[in-house]
């Protein structure tokens, strides 16, 4: 009798599950982005839930949680209720970087990843009037002017690129901290700060189209189709390993159920299989991931986090 009542008790649990998910979604789902309003994966994140909306039959609200480096909106998401509701747009920064903070949840072990979105390098942007038009010209700057260039800090990739430039150029840089890319634009823009590296976004390529800042290299191992114009880091004399792609996805929080995520991922290629999104996506820079499910994402995020890891203790790079 006990045997028989504890098979009861799962089967009905097996069931209650399996009718949660075949009824998902009911409402509308909350998508955070853990950045302020106008970076790259604010504008990635938009995009896709315009398109996401009609395959899952429901509104996808965009909520920005920013603040440290992206670890407090995906900590929100480690701690909300697996049923599908809420999940977030995560990137190299929020679920490899993020390992540089003092986290309350795993990086690996607290999601489970849906997919991903894109995959893009990074730029390295000045304010229009710096002496430099390239990243030879600003080392040469920077040897004239030392201890004279600020590099913004709104996130661990923007702060892993920075040390990175410092290792390889032998110059010293300061770090200046930002809650986000938007904010740090504007005051590049505004020229209050000389340098800083951000994510690929069609905001950031017209910026320099309009001569409203200089974008001086991309940290990819060739050329932005987007910007053709700009050199990659990696052809520059000494910065060959001045390389980072960035990678964006979406993750939602452990023991969410296999079918609300296999649904979630199958909006998400539904999404990023039409033509016009992928048009949209190209000419923001981003790359178009179309073959990376819930498990390919799951072995990229950890094959990146033990890629970097070693590297950025090795650098003694940490943020409290």
């Amino acid at each position: 009798m006990r045997r028989f009542l504890v098979a009861l008790a799962l089967t009905i649990l097996a069931g209650a599950v399996i009718a949660r998910a075949q009824s998902y979604p009911s409402r509308p789902i909350t998508l955070v982005v853990p950045f302020p309003p106008g970076g790259s994966t604010d504008t990635a994140a938009r995009i896709m839930a315009e398109r996401m909306r009609a395959p899952l039959g429901q509104p996808i609200v965009i909520e920005n949680v920013g603040g440290a480096g992206g670890s407090i909106g995906v900590g929100r998401v480690a701690r909300s209720a697996p049923d599908g509701y809420t999940f977030d747009i995560g990137q190299w920064d929020t679920h490899v970087g993020s390992i540089i903070y003092k986290l309350d949840y795993d990086l690996e072990k607290d999601f489970e990843p849906i997919g991903m979105i894109s995959s893009n390098p990074q730029l390295m942007v000045a304010k229009n009037d710096l002496a430099a038009n390239n990243l030879a010209e600003l080392v040469t700057w920077m040897k004239a002017n030392p201890g004279k260039i600020n590099f913004v800090n709104q996130n661990a990739a923007a702060n892993v690129s920075g040390v990175l430039f410092e290792n390889l150029t032998k110059q010293k840089v300061q770090f200046i901290p930002y809650r986000g890319a938007g904010p740090a634009m504007t005051d590049v823009i505004s020229g209050h700060i000389p340098v800083n590296v951000q994510s690929v976004s069609s905001q950031v390529i017209e910026l320099h189209r309009a001569g409203k800042l200089r974008m001086l290299a991309v940290t990819s191992p060739e050329k932005l189709a987007a910007a053709p114009d700009v050199p990659a880091a990696a052809e520059t004399a000494g910065m060959k390993g001045l390389v980072a792609q960035q990678f964006i996805g979406l993750f939602a929080p452990r023991a969410t159920p296999k079918a609300i995520i296999e649904q979630i991922a199958g909006a998400t290629h539904k999404a990023l299989a039409d033509r016009d999104l992928q048009q949209l996506f190209a000419s923001s820079g981003f790359d178009t991931a179309l073959d990376t499910g819930p498990e390919q994402t799951r072995r990229l995020v950890a094959d990146e986090i033990a890629r970097w890891t070693p590297l950025i203790k090795s650098i003694g790079l940490k943020l409290d």
